[in-house]
Formats: structure tokens, C-alpha cells, sequence
């Protein structure tokens, strides 16, 4: 949970929430269509990554125009989905490229692109190529998700060094079913750091995996379901879902075990256009409207909305 005191300079002419703070930023560009989202917990700066171009977007949660971070098509990065910061680093999944970027976030240099295996020989046949969908950080590596491909990939990150992408889990051994199209795209991490939680955006099914065992097992939703299932935020027991389709927040009320769960009522479907990816600040989500339903007729500008969470969604701390 990230926790920032409410400042002033929030874009008067776009109206603000009740602590002073814009309720929606606005991206530049006509063909943005953006998709994940990661936040700098101590500056509240937060980053958004377009799918069409790669271009990385910054704002800040006090004010309203977002700028350009990183422009598109530099490293090879000519598109983006996940974006993450971790410990002064911005990581980047680059879709189709195969590829992650990690940046220093205080100088913009590139450390490191990492290239995903082949993993055609240990998962599947490439019928398709992979997408690298999304990121979470678990102890000392991130883990990434393929939506096309059966395998979920671990980074080692040990101090300023980087290990390579190496398949972590071959999920055709697993009760996660992988056909063609997307399949596993959000992931988070349990407040513990000993469980994943991810989701299959085609069946809508949730996954809890062991970070230690590597053991995969399906969370019972009692006969529901989180079709079109996207970003994730895990807060103690309660896995918020964002759902593209009808474009909405679907809280899930998890067991202590995080292997059942009872679906709540959602929220924020005024807001949303096809919504992607959050993150959540003082009891709002910032969503990502992605649009990427909308081809050649996206309504414009481009936007991540500030949703308020009802209260007693979340823990109280």
C-alpha cells in the first residue's frame, strides 16, 4: 500500500477529490493506449507505459499532465506492458520484443535489457511468440508472466547485479491451461512474500503459487469466475481484480490460506475504458484506461483515473 500525505497543485480545471488531488491524469499523444502501471512510493511519481510505441509516461499524484519519461523505440523498446519500481529501478516488459528493460530511475540510463529463452523445447511449441505481460517482486527476484507461452520466468536480482530471464515454472505440469490467445497475465505477491497469486485472463481462474516449492494450485471462487482479469493487488486478504470487460475493480475476499475466495460488489465502472493495471494510494486506485478496444477511434485524451476504493474494501492500518 503506498501512503503519501495529500499536497496542493493539483490542475484546477480538471476538478480534484476531497484531499486536494486531481481525479484523473491526462497522457499526451493520440495513439498512447497504455497498459501497466508502477509507482515511486517515496516521490509519488508514478510511470505508464504505452503498448503501441514504448514510450514510458511519468505524473505525479498532485498533478494532473503527465509527461514523457522515456521516449518510445529507444533500447528496442517499441512497446510496453508491465512497469514496475523497485528499489530505484524502473523495469519495462516490452510485449512482443521478449524483452525486459530496466532503468536507473534518477538518471533515465538503461542498465540492463534482459531477453527471454526460447522455451519452446521445456513449455510448448511457438504456434505463437511469447508476451511478457507482468512483473512482481518476491525476496530477491522478480517473476514475469508469458500470457502466450507456459512458463513464468524468474529474474535473481542480487544487490546492483541482474541474472537473466530463466523459466521458473512450466505451467503444462500445472493446473493452469494455456490455449491460444492470452492466458496468465496480472501477477502480485502475498504481504509474506512466500505466495504469487496470478490470474488467467481467458477463464478467469486464480492462481496461488509457493514462491518456495514451486507449487501451482487453483483458488476456488466457488463456481465464480474473473474473466478478462488483468492488473492484481493483493492487501492482506483482499485480491483487488481489474476486469477490461465490463471495465470495472472486482474485489476478492481471500481465506487466510489465499486458496478460497468469495467475489465482492465492483466498482468504478463510470471511470473506467477498458481498464488494464493499479496501484492504490490513500484509498484510491490509480487505473490505467487503456482503450485497446477502442483501434482507430479512442476517445481522447488518454487517461489513468483516480477511483475511490469504498471503505472497508482494504484493510485499515
Amino acid at each position: 500500500m503506498i501512503a503519501l500525505a495529500a499536497c496542493g497543485g493539483a490542475d484546477a480545471e480538471d476538478g480534484a477529490d476531497g484531499a486536494g488531488l486531481p481525479e484523473r491524469y491526462v497522457m499526451p499523444g493520440e495513439r498512447v493506449f497504455p497498459e501497466g502501471i508502477g509507482a515511486d512510493k517515496k516521490t509519488g511519481d508514478f510511470f505508464v507505459g504505452s503498448t503501441t510505441d514504448g514510450t514510458i509516461f511519468r505524473g505525479n499524484v498532485r498533478r494532473k499532465r503527465m509527461e514523457v519519461f522515456l521516449p518510445g523505440g529507444r533500447d528496442g523498446r517499441t512497446a510496453a506492458t508491465a512497469v514496475r519500481v523497485r528499489d530505484g529501478r524502473l523495469w519495462v516488459a516490452g510485449r512482443f520484443s521478449e524483452r525486459l528493460f530496466v532503468y536507473d530511475l534518477a538518471t533515465r540510463r538503461r542498465l540492463r535489457t534482459l531477453r527471454a529463452p526460447d522455451v519452446g523445447a521445456s513449455s510448448s511449441p511457438r504456434a505463437e511468440r511469447s508476451l511478457l505481460n507482468d512483473i512482481t517482486f518476491a525476496g530477491d527476484s522478480a517473476y514475469v508472466t508469458d500470457s502466450f507461452q507456459p512458463v513464468i520466468y524468474r529474474v535473481r536480482i542480487r544487490g546492483e547485479e541482474l541474472g537473466e530471464i530463466e523459466p521458473w515454472i512450466d505451467l503444462r505440469e500445472t493446473p493452469v491451461a494455456y490455449a491460444r490467445g492470452f492466458n496468465l497475465n496480472g501477477i502480485t505477491v502475498s504481504d509474506g512474500q512466500r505466495y504469487l497469486v496470478t490470474v488467467n485472463y481467458r477463464t478467469g481462474e486464480l492462481f496461488r503459487i509457493d514462491v518456495q516449492t514451486r507449487e501451482v494450485r487453483k483458488i476456488d471462487l466457488g463456481g465464480d469466475s474473473v474473466r478478462t482479469g488483468d492488473g492484481l493487488l493483493l492487501d492482506g486478504t483482499t485480491l483487488l481484480v481489474v476486469r477490461e470487460e465490463p471495465g470495472e475493480i472486482q474485489p476478492v475476499k481471500l481465506s487466510a490460506d489465499l486458496l478460497r475466495g468469495k467475489l465482492g460488489e465492483p466498482f468504478g465502472r463510470s471511470l473506467l475504458r477498458l481498464p488494464t493495471s493499479m496501484f492504490e494510494l490513500d484509498g484510491r486506485g490509480l487505473v490505467v484506461n487503456s482503450q485497446l478496444d477502442r483501434g482507430e477511434n479512442p476517445e481522447l485524451p488518454f487517461t489513468v483515473a483516480a477511483v475511490a476504493i469504498p471503505p472497508g474494501t482494504l484493510p485499515q492500518r
